[in-house]
């Protein structure tokens, strides 16, 4: 069912449809979230991500019904064609634009809408973390550009300032959280937040002259890029934490040592995630910021500034991580081998070979988010 409201959200045109599928992903996430109800956490999970998603889906639909209320029409197109028309954005319209974006900022665990994501992602079973930070953030994303790009393309002097902020403080916020976390899947989490502030840097300049198509090729490659990266992380973590029955970062000591492939690809990931090239992160990040220069705009080198510096600092854990891999002793001396199921082995074989590839060969990501044709048909 989520799946399904996935691909509503993505292909719908209309405010109604766009909510019911978001309610679509939505509730059957909550559930996954508390799936393992004899434990406390899982509970928790469950519960926050409810109430927080519940709140958002109320700020958001106040948000659609006052745009309805101005436009006259649900329809993204319609909606866009009459203030293209008339050229004038009352203060409910803005106020409409803004409670929209935060209740997909909520989706995307922005911040100060975040709060959910790192107790959800630690108290979920590991492979609905997975999904949560890669499946569900992606929809978010896609239907945060479509209505950007259709209902709102004249609004940017209302969307574009907010977006930066959301960005700068996404980046800046979700790294300096991460730095203090010693349990994987909760850095993993900070780690999520973080890399949707760089997604959401390209829309930040999005409404200048020429930046439009750039920065939404600049964010379909990076979602592609992420979620290859991130699902691989999550399959690492699933494998390690079957045998070691931890999530602290120090069950990772000395992994290189008796699960050498695991230790190398577990690295690849981390160093993808932190723009180094030559993976797939580093052309996503660089994307990202060339959008952000060719916007020539103050506030594009300004969050071009915030970005370089979030990339050093966010090397800072996952460096620790690499380093627990490589320098550190194995936990109690246990190098029990880790038995890798084959579906586990397939999902590390495919998203390995994309972070490789998107990186070696930047041609080949940059022709998948020339599924800006993709963007073609959300533009039209």
């Amino acid at each position: 069912t989520s799946l399904l409201g996935m691909l509503m959200m993505a292909s719908s045109r209309d405010l109604v449809s766009i909510f019911v599928a978001l309610e679509f992903l939505s509730i059957p996430a909550y559930m996954l979230a508390a799936w393992r109800k004899r434990d406390p956490k899982s509970n928790e999970a469950g519960v926050k991500y409810f109430l927080l998603g519940v709140f958002a889906s109320a700020v958001m639909l106040y948000g659609m019904s006052l745009m309805y209320g101005v436009a006259n029409s649900t329809l993204l197109t319609e909606i866009g064609a009459k203030f293209t028309a008339t050229g004038e954005f009352s203060a409910v319209h803005a106020l409409a634009v803004v409670f929209v974006v935060v209740g997909f900022a909520f989706k995307v665990s922005a911040v100060p809408f975040h709060t959910w994501a790192p107790d959800t992602y630690e108290g979920a079973p590991t492979p609905v973390t997975a999904f949560l930070s890669v499946a569900s953030k992606a929809a978010g994303f896609v239907a945060l550009v479509v209505l950007l790009y259709t209902a709102f393309p004249l609004a940017q002097d209302i969307w574009q300032p907010f977006i930066w902020v959301l960005s700068a403080l996404t980046m800046t916020i979700g790294n300096v959280l991460a730095l203090k976390q010693n349990n994987i899947v909760r850095m993993i989490a900070y780690s999520s937040i973080s890399q949707g502030g760089f997604v959401l840097m390209p829309l930040a300049v999005a409404g200048l002259a020429g930046s439009g198509t750039t920065a939404l090729r600049s964010v379909v490659l990076y979602m592609i890029v992420y979620a290859a990266t991130n699902l691989g992380v999550f399959a690492i973590i699933l494998a390690v934490s079957n045998k070691t029955r931890s999530g602290e970062i120090s069950s990772y000591g000395g992994l290189f040592s008796y699960a050498p492939t695991l230790g190398v690809l577990m690295t690849l990931f981390l160093a993808s995630l932190a723009g180094i090239p030559p993976l797939g992160g580093w052309i996503a990040k660089f994307v990202a910021f060339q959008s952000l220069i060719q916007s020539q705009s103050t506030w594009g080198y300004a969050l071009a500034v915030v970005g370089a510096v979030n990339s050093v600092v966010a090397f800072g854990y996952y460096g620790n991580v690499m380093r627990e891999i490589w320098m550190r002793p194995v936990p109690d001396n246990d190098t029990t081998l880790i038995s890798v199921p084959g579906s586990l082995k397939l999902v590390l074989v495919i998203t390995a070979g994309a972070t490789l590839v998107f990186g070696i060969l930047p041609g080949v990501g940059l022709h998948f988010a020339d599924l800006a044709e993709i963007a073609g048909a959300i533009i039209r």
